[in-house]
């Protein structure tokens, strides 16, 4: 069994919680829960023969307030950045987080997700936005808890990633 350490990070209240339920537990909740500190939950699947154990840790949302502690960072595998395509500035905040996720871990396999697609005719994050994230070369996929749409694709991107860079 391989076990993988991934990180949800994004800003506050971009769904990285409903993501991380809807993917390892198949629920979805229309109720806003704050989280604090950090969340761990556990995965298990089989990609390519292989048995993999997904630890995934759910760090809580980063505002002007409140930075994403380091230390949560060490060990991980690879990350998720959640970016809530209804607020700008959930966007402004994925790329300061993935700069800084740079300078303290160096490059990692990540994903950046466009959550909320459910809401997408209120989006604020559009083309413009998207294609510099493209030019980063990590994956760019919508996503919506509400509607599991792109959920385990999500993780499936990062899946693949190790399978060409192994530790």
């Amino acid at each position: 069994m391989i076990q993988k350490k991934i990180c949800l990070l994004g800003s506050f209240s971009v769904g990285k919680t409903s993501l991380i339920s809807r993917y390892v537990n198949s629920l979805f909740s229309e109720k806003y829960l704050t989280t604090v500190g950090v969340k761990i939950d556990k995965k298990q699947l089989t990609h390519d023969g292989n048995e993999l154990s997904l630890i995934i840790w759910d760090i809580a949302g980063e505002d002007d307030f409140t930075n994403i502690r380091t230390a949560y960072l060490r060990g991980m595998a690879g990350y998720i950045i959640v970016i809530d395509g209804t607020r700008q500035n959930s966007y402004d905040v994925a790329l300061s987080i993935h700069e800084m996720v740079k300078q303290h871990v160096g490059e990692l396999p990540m994903v950046f997700a466009l959550n909320k697609a459910d809401l997408k005719p209120h989006w604020q994050v559009d083309g413009q936005h998207i294609r510099p994230l493209e030019q980063f070369g990590y994956p760019v996929l919508e996503t919506s808890a509400k509607l599991d749409n792109g959920v385990a694709d999500i993780f499936l991107a990062l899946i693949k990633q190790w399978g060409s860079n192994h530790d």
